[in-house]
Parts: structure tokens; C-alpha cells; sequence
């Protein structure tokens, strides 16, 4: 009985710092993520949204930006920025972009 005891203890320990390790993982990814969509918007999205060059709506400008997302709906902006428009060129400048990068991107000018 003494060992079943011990061998439980050890194993409720062992989970108890592998929940830790993995919340404290969640939360570093959570901010790299946030590094690195601030970094993929410098290297593609910043050429025209910092400016508002060719109609582009700036970064941070939120009353334009809520208005565009509550218009047009997430789904539709990002398969726009993926196609493409008139004004700008598919993928946004961002060959490497998946459609949860535009999301965050899109939600990270709006801010």
C-alpha cells in the first residue's frame, strides 16, 4: 500500500509540473506571437498602412478599421487580403501568411 501511495504522489507531482510548464510555455508563445505579427506587419503591411499610402486605412485607426470589420466581416477581409485588390497585391506582401496571420494583422492595425 505504501508504494502505491508514494508512486501517486510522484505522478500527481510530475503532472502538477507539467501543467506548470505548460501554461508558462502558453504565455511565452502568446507574446513571441505578438512579436511576430508586430514584426511580419513592419515587413509588409507597414509600407502602406503606416502612411495610408494609396487609400490604405492607417494603423490605429480604429473608428475606420471597426467600421471595415463590422462592413465587410473578418472571412471577407481576409480573403481579400489574400486575392488581393486593386490597390494592393495578393497575400498583403506576405508570401508566407496563413489566414490566422491576416486575422491577427487585421486586428493588430484596428488596435
Amino acid at each position: 500500500m505504501f508504494s502505491i501511495t508514494t508512486r501517486f504522489r510522484q505522478s500527481f507531482r510530475a503532472l502538477l509540473s507539467s501543467g506548470a510548464v505548460l501554461l508558462l510555455s502558453s504565455a511565452m508563445m502568446t507574446s513571441a506571437g505578438a512579436a511576430d505579427i508586430a514584426t511580419t506587419y513592419d515587413n509588409s503591411c507597414a509600407a502602406c498602412h503606416d502612411s495610408g499610402a494609396l487609400n490604405a486605412i492607417k494603423k490605429g485607426d480604429s473608428a475606420k478599421w471597426q467600421q471595415l470589420i463590422k462592413q465587410k466581416r473578418m472571412p471577407t477581409l481576409i480573403n481579400s487580403v489574400k486575392n488581393g485588390m486593386p490597390q494592393m497585391p495578393a497575400g498583403g506582401l506576405c508570401n508566407t501568411c496563413s489566414d490566422d496571420d491576416y486575422r491577427k494583422l487585421i486586428e493588430y492595425m484596428s488596435k
